[in-house]
């Protein structure tokens, strides 16, 4: 897929609403270590810092409230230095509960170069947002936390995410999410394409994100279907992470069955030291690139 670029001069967050403002649906991909983003990179423009993949990659622990703000920050900046010419959607969870850490948080993402962050408005003990259990705060606590990142950002695009299960309450919550200066909103854990044409009604002209995970509540759509569907942006949170679960258990199933003795070449698809060292050396910061960009 070939990677489409606006101008480098301009701020992350802007570059990331004109591609969204582009027609069809625009695609990040998530990432849960530096390893799985460069491959990402390689195929993609955009990137999704998933928190569920975060979780699991830097804890080994569920997606339940576990992270930190620093450590998420340090990921992202080292994202940064190594792509920077990718879009990067950051997942800040609840913004860390409390106000004053979520605009401390989005004040140090945005100095390092993140294109955009995604709060949402579950209350603890919060829960991914395609599990069951999930609750959230009353809207307009919710709302003042949302206003404060909003005023806090300069540049930084921001995407309203609301993990609302009463029917009631995901419209009433899409429409009042939507009035905000957000620049997008999401519905986490949509079931169906008849909520996503509901949803898309009373956002009205916002653009509007789908967050899709496999074996989560929502349906499995192509970028074309949800093109039709009126949705501008689409999350893949966790195809990396899911691959390289099946593959390294694949791979140390098949190497305790051959007692211990590796596959060779043609057997393991040519991955090996040469191709995996080749893959990283492209995250080495160039001196032109880094000029290109200003940083």
């Amino acid at each position: 897929m070939a990677l489409r670029h606006g101008n480098l001069h301009d701020g992350y967050g802007q570059r990331l609403r004109e591609r969204i403002a582009a027609p069809g649906t625009t695609p990040l991909i998530g990432v849960y270590d530096m390893y799985s983003a460069s491959i990402a990179a390689a195929h993609y423009d955009g990137m999704f810092v998933s928190g569920f993949g975060f979780a699991a990659s830097y804890y080994g622990l569920p997606d339940i409230g576990f992270i930190a703000w620093p450590d998420m920050v340090a990921f992202v900046e080292r994202l940064r230095g190594a792509f920077p010419r990718h879009h990067l959607l950051v997942d800040i969870d609840d913004g860390y509960v409390d106000p004053e850490v979520a605009c401390h948080v989005v004040r140090r993402l945005e100095r390092i170069g993140a294109s955009g962050v995604i709060l949402e408005d579950q209350k603890r003990p919060r829960r991914c947002g395609h599990a069951d259990g999930k609750q959230v705060l009353p809207l307009d606590e919710y709302l003042e936390k949302l206003d404060q990142v909003l005023a806090t950002r300069t540049d930084l695009l921001v995407v309203a995410r609301t993990d609302a299960t009463e029917e009631s309450d995901i419209l009433r919550r899409a429409e009042a999410l939507a009035a905000t200066d957000a620049d997008v909103v999401l519905v986490d854990g949509v079931r169906s394409e008849e909520w996503i044409r509901r949803i898309r009604r009373v956002v009205g002209d916002k653009p509007l994100l789908f967050n899709q995970i496999a074996g989560g509540k929502s349906p499995r759509l192509s970028l074309s279907e949800l093109s039709a569907l009126g949705v501008d942006v689409a999350i893949y949170s966790t195809p990396c992470l899911f691959a390289a679960h099946q593959a390294m258990d694949e791979a140390l199933a098949g190497l305790k069955v051959a007692d211990g003795r590796l596959p060779a070449a043609a057997e393991r698809q040519e991955i090996g030291v040469r191709e995996s060292t080749e893959l990283l050396e492209r995250n080495i910061p160039r001196p032109h690139a880094r000029e290109e960009v200003g940083v």
